[in-house]
């Protein structure tokens, strides 16, 4: 029974540090990061990453945090901001990768360390982003909806790189490229199908039954079926997530069910998944690496505004806008820590350096919500200015 009482330490304690943060004039997300590290390994030692109730209960947290952001994305906004989402993806891919591998030939690697360390760059885990956009009421602009667009492309695509770079560098011989991008494929297909033709009529349908709360219920199976589909292909089980939220969103029971489902949400799950990103954060051999982690977290911050921002320029979003989506897709998150673990497994990432990576890692999400917040205030200044 000694969860419990680790839980109900960590939502205390993630729902007073996201106070304290708000108060300060930052996303009260930023604070639930911080409390995770203050209880973790790295300050107090109360909790460790490894509890296997956190593992279960951040997973679903950052699932839920994702079903919800599908549930808000306006469609419409989200089709006409295709071009700039794959745009802000490509640039921020591009330009990571070279700052990544050059980073790492900089430092001495070997070229099949460098180009992993690249594709490391890569990576973009937008709940972070999410969470903030919701505080600051973004998530449908159109901002906030190219950069979840960018996310999910960016997404496939560095998947696919890694597959292509393990099978290059032979520590992944069996995976077959045609195959892996095959079930992206039949992963889209099946989804896009499935939301339009069965998830509206089977909650129509399921959702009357004469059982408490069975519209919550069924958009919940539908958001873990869809998260479980998408991890089977290949994918991270967030895209899976949101694209139930986003199925879900064109029935009626929409508000219903996001109504009923944020109060579970962001009482128990969310929370854990925040703290869970504090835990990982560990200092044990990293004094002799300092100038090393330095370099990479300045590398990896810059190379991902500017190419995600460049990418939002081009396309016809104004230099303060591009800004705040180039923020956006800062934070690595979830998505790196899982490519660092199998890198690591792959031999394509030394041991010595994995402490390092986490850290880089934690400090791009840690640094996300404050620019974000910053960037988008700044463009609401702008406009308010170019509006007397």
């Amino acid at each position: 029974m000694e969860f419990i009482l680790y839980l109900g330490i960590i939502i205390a304690a993630t729902k007073i540090a996201g106070h304290l943060s708000v108060r300060i004039g930052q996303p009260a997300v930023l604070g639930e990061i911080i409390a995770g590290i203050v209880l973790g390994p790295a300050v107090l030692g109360v909790l460790h990453a490894d509890e296997s109730f956190l593992h279960y209960f951040s997973e679903i947290g950052v699932l839920l945090l994702m079903f919800l952001a599908g549930l808000e994305t306006d469609l419409d906004q989200l089709k006409r901001n295709w071009k700039p989402a794959f745009a802000v993806a490509i640039g921020g891919i591009l330009l990571p990768f070279v700052g990544g591998y050059s980073a790492a030939v900089l430092f001495g690697f070997e070229q099949k360390y460098a180009l992993f360390f690249g594709i490391l760059f890569c990576a973009t885990s937008v709940s972070i982003s999410v969470q903030v956009l919701k505080e600051m009421n973004k998530l449908g602009s159109r901002e906030g909806t190219t950069i979840l667009g960018a996310a999910v492309v960016d997404d496939v695509l560095v998947v696919i790189l890694l597959a292509v770079m393990m099978s290059v560098l032979g520590t992944g011989s069996d995976i077959s490229l045609g195959l892996l991008i095959g079930k992206k494929a039949i992963f889209f297909v099946a989804v896009l199908l499935a939301g339009w033709l069965l998830v509206p009529p089977l909650m129509k349908r399921l959702g009357s039954l004469r059982v408490t709360e069975a519209a919550i219920g069924f958009a919940l199976v539908i958001c873990f079926g869809f998260a479980y589909f998408a991890e089977s292909m290949g994918m991270a089980g967030i895209i899976g997530a949101f694209a139930a939220g986003i199925a879900i969103s064109q029935t009626p029971l929409v508000h219903d069910v996001e109504h009923k489902l944020e109060p579970i949400a962001y009482g128990i799950f969310v929370p854990v998944f925040f703290a869970s990103i504090g835990l990982n954060v560990t200092f044990e051999g990293l004094g002799s690496q300092i100038g090393f982690v330095v370099a990479i977290t300045i590398i990896a911050i810059l190379t991902k505004l500017i190419g995600g921002g460049l990418g939002a320029k081009l396309t016809g979003f104004d230099t303060r806008s591009a800004l705040a989506v180039g923020s956006g897709m800062i934070s690595r998150g979830e998505v790196a820590l899982i490519i660092a673990a199998a890198g690591l497994e792959a031999s394509l990432l030394e041991e010595k350096y994995f402490t390092a990576v986490i850290i880089m890692v934690i400090v791009t999400t840690l640094i996300t919500p404050p620019v974000l917040k910053w960037t988008f205030s700044r463009q609401a200044e702008n406009h308010r200015i170019e509006s007397r």
